[in-house]
């Protein structure tokens, strides 16, 4: 153990050494070990090899069963509304897929800190338990009984997948710096995978004759066994730093970056009326007497697309830059959510959904290298990142309950529409601002 931790620190520190300095220091740190050989360049970082593809792996695992299953919530929603929990309101149901979804962000900002004090193992283990047994407890749950449904899946789910998610993310910075963007966007992949993967086999057995319970026990089985893989696979390399952020400093320096403070509120307004679409548009779907089958497949479409939309995000914010990105990504989504209150069709179920898809994948793509963009010193973008989706969390919570207030059991379906397009082309407005002081700032 003493010999990895020495290696694992000449790794961390050999990037910011001088040339005069380094020799020395790295031929000390390689007496430790006598099976590792030194680099052949003091500024050498051993890039990838079989841990870090192995670790990759295991986090494409985690967003497969974490984020991905989260956002899948929309046949939970149409199932519960419609036969599970008959006897509540779309507003009280949505109350757990907005729960679990918050929280995914809210624990972030505890998991993050926690994972900069080297607790990694903690928080995958820990979280891994947690999400099995949330799930498994689901299936026990019995019909119309909602406490039992939003304790397990509102509270247990959302804590769990909140411990995983940004260790996930952040392991893959041990083991890639040339390749690191290359690597997060498959990862990132995972999630949009799992939102399309999770819809189909939730539709097929929730609906089927297996039933509520034995479908979700068979779902809870498969994210079990992958979780079970990703623990085994992933590993960590570098110590934790000496020195932790702070973020309570950190939060008391952005509030007087006007920019950064833009994207806050922006990100919170944004978050009230992304997951309308997520959450409502299958039980919109049939609700509009589009056919069961092929309303079944509707998120598929939407998270298909959104999957597309994150991996050439990169590519199109090479050369629109990624505050022009983010800021039309956000007003052509808010636009989106507009045409969503005239759906009646096939046509307006596939075409709504491949592009709001496809808008929302992009957005959800250019968040963290907004943040970077906006953050002037390097060292805080763990903290700022763990601010905005603090902040974002609550968005989160609060946009699908009322949303489904709105709605009544009556489907009044043009005032939640109406609401969620109002409240995001305000978050649009608010980055279109934040982009005119971003650029004045920059251009001074």
């Amino acid at each position: 153990m003493a010999a990895e931790s020495e290696l694992r620190m000449v790794h961390a520190e050999a990037a910011s050494l001088q040339d005069d300095k380094e020799g020395p220091e790295i031929s000390e740190a390689c007496r430790v070990s006598k099976h590792w050989d030194p680099p052949s360049s003091p500024h050498e970082f051993s890039e990838g090899g079989w841990a870090g593809w192995a670790t990759a792996f295991g986090a494409f695992l985690v967003q497969f069963c974490g984020f991905g299953y989260i956002t899948s919530f929309g046949v939970y929603e149409d199932f519960y509304t419609q036969h599970y929990l008959a006897n509540e309101t779309s507003s009280a149901i949505s109350w757990i897929g907005s729960t679990s979804a918050s929280l995914l962000m809210l624990v972030g900002l505890v998991s993050g800190s926690l994972h900069d004090r080297g607790y990694f193992y903690h928080l995958i283990i820990a979280g891994s338990f947690l999400e099995c047994l949330s799930l498994f407890m689901l299936s026990l749950s019995k019909s119309d009984q909602y406490y039992q449904i939003f304790l397990s899946q509102g509270l247990g789910l959302g804590i769990a997948t909140g411990l995983l998610y940004i260790p996930s993310v952040a392991i893959i910075s041990h083991h890639f710096r040339q390749r690191r963007t290359l690597v997060m966007t498959f990862v990132a992949t995972g999630s949009s995978l799992g939102a399309i993967i999770h819809p189909i086999m939730l539709n097929n057995l929730l609906n089927g004759p297996l039933g509520f319970s034995n479908g979700v026990r068979i779902s809870a089985g498969l994210i079990s066994i992958f979780l079970l893989t990703a623990c085994l696979c992933m590993r960590t390399r570098l110590d934790p730093p000496a020195t932790p952020v702070n973020y309570i400093a950190a939060a008391r320096k952005c509030i007087h970056d006007v920019p950064f403070v833009l994207l806050i509120i922006g990100g919170f307004l944004f978050q009230v009326g992304f997951y309308y679409p997520l959450f409502f548009f299958q039980l919109d779907s049939i609700q509009h007497g589009i056919s069961v089958h092929f309303s079944f497949y509707s998120l598929v479409i939407l998270n298909g697309s959104n999957c597309l939309g994150r991996f050439t995000s990169g590519f199109i914010a090479r050369f629109t830059g990624v505050v022009n990105l983010a800021t039309v990504a956000a007003i052509l989504c808010s636009v989106l959510i507009f045409g969503m209150i005239g759906l009646s069709s096939l046509a307006s179920v596939v075409v709504p959904g491949v592009i709001y898809g496809y808008l929302s994948g992009m957005n959800v793509a250019m968040a963290p290298p907004l943040m970077a963009t906006l953050t002037p010193d390097v060292s805080e973008l763990g903290a700022r990142m763990g601010i905005c989706f603090f902040t974002a969390g609550f968005g989160g919570l609060i946009g699908t309950p009322i949303s489904g207030a709105l709605l009544t059991s009556n489907y009044t379906w043009w005032i939640p529409g109406l609401f969620s397009g109002i409240v995001s082309l305000a978050a649009a407005m608010t980055f279109i601002i934040m982009r005119h002081m971003f650029l004045r700032r920059r251009a001074s």
